[in-house]
């Protein structure tokens, strides 16, 4: 009889594979709403930037001088200390907050809000930004950092800058212990053993022997002891390019 497999174990909700949220700051979001933010502007100061575990990015508490308070996803060049603005009357300066109505074409900007008044969804990763390609009747035009552009409503937020850490994924892990610890801040499982390298009794993709193939498709009704590899797949492996037909006119 074979043991369970990772997905049935990590379906039961255990603590080897959650994350150690109560080490977490806070989450990454902007103040309440403004009524107006194009008319209204507010003042605050960076207090502290801290280390939010699981997170590659540096954030930032800023107070208001309206007595609101928040951590917001830290930009690159920001430092305790700075006064920040929040608000359409805002400069275009790095760190403040404005609504991507009032931002000029061409700057590049960070946690930018999908929808008004949600926090900050959008460039929020380490080194991560979009840029303003233009002002339409639909809304403003954003490249985002996937490279796709999208349209967002002119009354999002969006702070100046990029955000913090950009060369984070440049430098090597250098020995398996910091992956490791890196793996289980976010609650992810490491080191993960392939299918093939187990054996037929605790995987169905279990055994050395090259006869002893299965097909990685699986159906979407599939039990967890065998719903591994391609869940539902219409198709798999490489896309073959379509070829053009040519038809002749008689």
């Amino acid at each position: 009889m074979g043991k369970r497999i990772r997905v049935q174990r990590r379906g039961r909700g255990g603590p080897t594979f959650r994350a150690a949220t109560h080490k977490r700051v806070a989450p990454a979001r902007y103040p309440q709403p403004l009524k107006d933010v194009f008319a209204e502007t507010v003042k605050g100061v960076i207090e502290d930037i801290v280390h939010d575990p699981g997170r590659g990015a540096p954030l930032a508490l800023v107070r208001f001088e309206n007595g609101m308070e928040a951590y917001i996803v830290a930009p690159e060049g920001v430092h305790v200390g700075q006064q920040i603005q929040m608000g359409g009357g805002a400069p275009v300066e790095v760190g403040n907050i404005l609504p991507l109505g009032k931002i000029p074409e061409g700057t590049m900007v960070c946690n930018l809000e999908l929808k008004p008044g949600d926090g900050g969804a959008l460039a929020k990763s380490s080194g991560a930004y979009a840029t303003i390609v233009a002002h339409t009747a639909q809304g403003t035009l954003v490249k985002l950092p996937s490279g796709k552009s999208k349209y967002l409503d002119d009354r999002c937020l969006a702070t100046i800058g990029v955000i913090a850490g950009s060369g984070r994924t440049e430098k090597p892990f250098l020995k398996a212990g910091a992956k490791f610890h890196l793996m289980r801040a976010r609650g992810r499982k490491y080191p993960r053993t392939r299918g093939r390298a187990m054996v037929a009794a605790v995987h169905p993709y279990g055994s050395s022997k090259r006869s002893a193939r299965k097909v990685t498709t699986v159906s979407r009704n599939a039990p967890p002891g065998k719903k591994v590899g391609l869940i539902a797949a219409r198709s798999t492996g490489r896309k073959k390019k379509k070829e053009k037909e040519t038809g002749t006119q008689e």
